[in-house]
């Protein structure tokens, strides 16, 4: 396929599946499995799922018990801090898990990793941060420097949280940092996923020489961007249609947005996580849940890729609060109707702003009026 002369944006890390896979055990216990399998998985789903202070100072943690609306804030990293790593991280992805007061319908609310935003001030015992305008997933970063490990994701994601609810007024409720290779388990024991390819998709990750060996099909530059083509290799291509991926395949399709047949770049990409992250769950209702072979390794699959914040609440209260939310029912909205609003600041380079809408759909979450605006706003629903 000839390179396509797109302009150059920056290439940007996995964003995976929505960090929603935080949602996966919630979701997949209660997602219409049989009593026997909720029952015999609940306890191994909840031992698989490292617990952690995610929330630090941001999070009130007097619930005694869940009632009314609840907001999850999910969290993926583009590079999961390690045991020796002390240079901080950069969150890939933002999303707000909206559930409605009567637990009966979920909401997935996108933040753009670029918007500009007021990030607070903070002390991690290791470096500080004077606060001032950043881009939005900088936060972590700044919350993060200095620090290796659990302390780096606990105050990481506090100076996220922080960051959040500034901008929204909203106070999370609970939390998940969501480890981006897990999909590629959970697609494993499932052994492929299905979904609808809405446009084109061309990998710059992945290809194949003449010999069908796997190489890399483009050179990228030291900044992300895309440079060329390399001569005897062709990409993987996802044509639109429907595919069933292998677990390669889907974490290579998810990662995509340089080579989109529509140009779409990190929106497309975004509707695409969202319409996988669908497709998933709703393969392992399907598949999972009432297979005994299957079971344990799927939720533990979940379990392992992420880390939660449970905001005080057990684990297995969680799951049998949000017994009627599904995932066919899942509805994912997007910011500024999946189209950029970009403004240039003096040293951040081109950002990212809300338009007046989208401050009106931040606002409805706050409010549990997230089904009215979707009604008022159709476009700002993902079609996945």
């Amino acid at each position: 396929m000839p390179y396509r002369n797109a302009r150059r944006r920056r290439r940007r890390s996995p964003v995976w599946a929505r960090w929603s896979l935080g949602l996966g055990v919630i979701l997949l216990v209660v997602g219409g499995g049989s009593l026997v399998a909720v029952q015999a998985g609940l306890a191994a789903a909840t031992k698989s799922v490292a617990q952690q202070d995610l929330l630090g100072s941001s999070a009130t943690k007097k619930h005694a018990d869940i009632k009314g609306a609840k907001n999850i804030l999910l969290v993926g990293v583009d590079q999961r801090p390690n045991a020796t790593a002390t240079n901080g991280t950069r969150s890939d992805s933002i999303m707000i898990m909206h559930i409605s007061a009567d637990h009966q319908q979920a909401y997935l609310v996108s933040i753009p990793r670029d918007l500009l935003v007021d990030v607070p001030a903070y002390e991690n015992g290791k470096q500080s941060w004077e606060g001032g305008q950043q881009k939005i997933n900088s936060a972590f970063f700044f919350g993060s420097r200095g620090l290796a490990g659990d302390a780096a994701m606990s105050h990481g994601f506090d100076l996220l949280t922080r960051t959040v609810t500034n901008l929204t007024g909203i106070t999370p409720d609970a939390g998940a940092i969501i480890d981006f290779t897990g999909f590629r388990n959970v697609v494993k024991v499932l052994g492929k996923v299905c979904m609808y390819v809405d446009e084109d998709t061309t990998s710059i990750h992945i290809g194949e020489d003449k010999n069908g060996n796997k190489a890399k099909p483009y050179v990228i530059n030291k900044d992300g961007t895309l440079k060329s083509r390399i001569p005897g290799v062709t990409p993987w291509f996802y044509s639109k249609g429907n595919h069933c991926l292998t677990p390669n395949e889907a974490l290579d399709y998810v990662r995509q947005r340089d080579l989109l047949a529509n140009k779409d770049f990190d929106y497309g990409r975004q509707r695409h996580q969202q319409q996988f992250l669908k497709a998933l769950l709703q393969q392992a209702v399907k598949d999972g849940l009432d297979s005994p072979t299957k079971l344990p390794g799927l939720l533990k699959a979940f379990g392992q890729a992420m880390t939660v914040d449970s905001g005080g609440i057990s684990l297995e209260d969680w799951v049998f609060a949000m017994k009627a939310v599904r995932p066919d029912n899942l509805v994912t909205l997007k910011t500024n109707e999946g189209k950029f609003h970009p403004e240039s600041v003096a040293g951040l380079g081109e950002v990212e702003t809300l338009s007046d809408s989208s401050k009106q759909l931040l606002v409805a979450v706050k409010n549990d009026k997230v089904g009215e605006f979707a009604q008022s706003f159709p476009t700002f629903v993902a079609n996945t």
